[in-house]
């Protein structure tokens, strides 16, 4: 009697074994065929990225002076891309992934690009005159000498961004937090500022005559040797304060 429940309670627990125990060469052959599906819809994405005057539009591509004007880019991936000296005036690259994306003298005259990822972008002496800009994430990015006369950044996140000597003349940075930017001889003339963050901002030698500060958040920003005339919220005591 006990040897008949012995057995029955071994044959029991080999078919559970058997039940819930993957053999080892069909979990290779799962892990195997999984990674080859990966591979297949990267290939297949990487096949289907759109193409436009030869360049292909994925991530790390390499478009050094290409021709884009007036291209719809927009809710694209080209994180890493080189750009550099292309021209890609009037298009639009709204909601666009850009980090890291290198953009050294290209431009972006009148380009779309609110709300695009600029994150440590390099957009140094590019040309984004009249660009769209607002609500950017650009934090870390650098645009020494860039030129974004009339451009609109409202709203931009421009936090520990590299930007002496750009052009922002006549340019909406309203809402825009700075804070922390290295910004020293910028042209800010006639631009607007209100309510942007401004805090801990090196601004020394810069230009903002006629701008508009109001209501702008300044605490332990530099403002050495500005030219303030007729600026609007400008700490037109400041150099004072600090003698």
């Amino acid at each position: 009697m006990h040897d008949s429940l012995f057995i029955q309670s071994r044959l029991i627990a080999t078919l559970l074994t058997a039940m819930f125990v993957v053999p080892t060469h069909a979990a290779d052959i799962t892990t195997s065929n999984a990674s080859e599906q990966a591979e297949q819809r990267q290939k297949d994405d990487q096949d289907n990225a759109p193409i436009l005057n030869g360049c292909v539009l994925e991530p790390g591509t390499q478009c050094q002076g290409v021709d884009l004007r007036g291209a719809n880019l927009a809710h694209l991936d080209q994180s890493g891309a080189d750009f550099s000296n292309a021209q890609l005036d009037n298009c639009d690259l709204r909601h666009s992934v850009l980090k890291n994306i290198n953009l050294e003298g290209a431009s972006l005259k009148n380009c779309q690009l609110s709300r695009a990822d600029l994150r440590h972008a390099n957009l140094r002496r590019a040309q984004l005159q009249g660009a769209q800009l607002q609500a950017i994430q650009g934090w870390s990015l650098f645009a020494q000498g860039a030129n974004l006369e009339g451009a609109d950044l409202s709203g931009a996140n421009l936090e520990f961004a590299r930007i002496t000597g750009a052009n922002f003349r006549n340019s909406t940075l309203a809402y825009a937090d700075l804070e922390m930017a290295w910004a020293n001889k910028l042209n800010l003339q006639n631009a607007r500022l209100n309510s942007a963050n401004l805090q801990e901002a090196k601004l020394s030698g810069s230009n903002m005559q006629g701008a508009d500060m109001r209501g702008a958040r300044i605490h332990y920003a530099t403002f050495l040797d500005i030219n303030m005339d007729g600026c609007q919220g400008c700490p037109l005591n400041w150099q004072k304060s600090w003698q």
